[in-house]
């Protein structure tokens, strides 16, 4: 057997691959013998078939495949030593006239190879880095709602502005008759709300749908209509009121610190607030570090520039799915995958470069940890290190999931990597600038 190889230029090759006698006889004779001691051809008692039957019948077959065997293999062997980065996989280039009935054949492949670049994080221009911050506001919005969380109905006879009204929704006419609790927040505009305002338990207070609220939707939850039936919805309904409620704030005591974060952990206003923007920059954190990653990786993408060998890969594209693709499909396909492409060579240069490896351990470590917060959202604070390991060894034993996880471990290792290499321009803004910003 005899590999050569042609390179057309910097990216694309064709490999030819020469296979003679010698190479796949001793093993079609060896499967043919076999066939023939196990072959029920009738006429003939098994084991005397005529060795010339049993090339006619099956010669080519076993031929074909062990060519084909031996093709695959030698290839794949090659590719390995000579430590061609490829793209995609090997294109077999079309031969008309192919003649099996020969002795030596030769295939010949095209090959789409990687091109050479350099990686360069310090980009000239500096990428935002985000450090977002819980402000004053957003943290006295969240005790408001954790007070209103936490807090207690009482009940009362005549109806106040930010009361909770309980009542009866109807219209005959329309068929609506629909029990419902409504939050006096809810209501648009003051006419409408005064009606409601010293109004008592038993009162019957006729409204106009349209601008009851300021969001069309709720009257599919208050009155029970169709989606389509909502929108500039414009009938007349009475409310007749069962109940009125005051709902009364949580008092910021002890009592509730410790409903929130456990006995003793908090007990102040002073560290409420402190909590609740330790808590809140955590998740923050998330996003910013998520956000690093996307900016980083667009800039790379657009500052580092090499060729891909697009012709081939599109070729490729064709063939290698379940439905073969016309040349236009797979042109439009390459031109939505080729983003992606350019930053996985783009990122396997720097793992590699920086020997950026993933352990089983790392893989252990953050599977544990993603455990142990699962568990707390249920109230299991303290779990044991017998069952985070039980529970951790049934996560890895899914190869999809040690997958997806190998993938994280790999994006906080290249997040660190950047945050120490790359160009990066702090920034402090509170998340509704953070928002404002990024998502315009």
């Amino acid at each position: 057997m005899n590999i050569t190889r042609e390179n057309i230029d910097e990216l694309n090759a064709v490999v030819k691959v020469e296979i003679s006698k010698e190479d796949y006889s001793p093993k079609v004779e060896k499967i043919l013998k076999d066939y023939r001691k196990n072959a029920n051809i009738p006429g003939f008692r098994k084991g005397h078939v005529p060795m010339g039957l049993v090339k006619k019948q099956y010669g080519q077959a076993v031929l074909v495949d062990e060519v084909n065997k031996l093709l695959q293999e030698n290839l794949n062997k090659y590719l390995a030593e000579e430590k061609l980065d490829v793209l995609g996989n090997p294109l077999p280039k079309e031969q008309e006239n192919f003649d099996w009935d020969k002795d030596d054949y030769a295939f010949e492949f095209e090959l789409g190879l990687s091109p050479k670049f350099d990686v360069d994080v310090k980009t000239k221009e500096a990428i935002t880095h985000y450090q977002i911050v819980a402000d004053d506001e957003m943290i006295e919005n969240q005790i408001k709602t954790i007070q209103k969380q936490y807090g207690k109905l009482v009940s009362k006879e005549e109806v106040e502005e930010g009361d909770l009204v309980a009542g009866v929704f109807k219209n005959e006419e329309e068929g609506i008759e629909n029990t419902t609790t409504l939050p006096l927040e809810k209501i648009k505009g003051k006419r409408n709300l005064n009606k409601f305002v010293g109004a008592k338990v038993g009162d019957v207070i006729t409204l106009k749908t349209k601008s009851l609220f300021e969001d069309d939707h709720d009257l599919i939850e208050f009155l029970k209509v169709e989606h389509d039936q909502a929108h500039d919805l414009d009938i007349e309904v009475t409310f007749e009121i069962t109940e009125v409620n005051k709902q009364e704030p949580a008092e910021l005591d002890q009592e509730l610190f410790d409903k929130l974060f456990g006995e003793g952990n908090v007990t102040s206003v002073t560290e409420l607030k402190e909590k609740i923007k330790e808590d809140a920059e955590n998740q923050f954190k998330q996003q910013s570090d998520q956000q690093l990653l996307n900016d980083v990786t667009e800039a790379l993408i657009e500052k580092t520039n090499f060729d891909l060998p697009a012709e081939f890969l599109q070729r490729w594209i064709m063939v290698s799915g379940e439905k073969e693709l016309t040349e236009e499909e797979a042109k439009e396909e390459y031109e939505k995958s080729e983003k992606g492409l350019r930053f996985q060579l783009i990122e396997g240069k720097l793992i590699q470069e920086n020997e950026l490896q993933v352990q089983l351990d790392e893989i252990k470590e953050m599977t544990k940890e993603r455990i142990k917060m699962q568990m707390a959202q249920f109230g299991q604070m303290d779990p044991s290190e017998k069952d985070l390991e039980d529970i951790t060894a049934r996560v890895l034993s899914n190869q999809d999931e040690v997958k997806k996880l190998s993938e994280q471990v790999m994006n906080q290792k290249l997040l660190e990597f950047y945050k120490e290499n790359a160009n990066l321009e702090q920034k402090e803004l509170t998340y509704e600038n953070f928002v404002k910003e990024v998502y315009k």
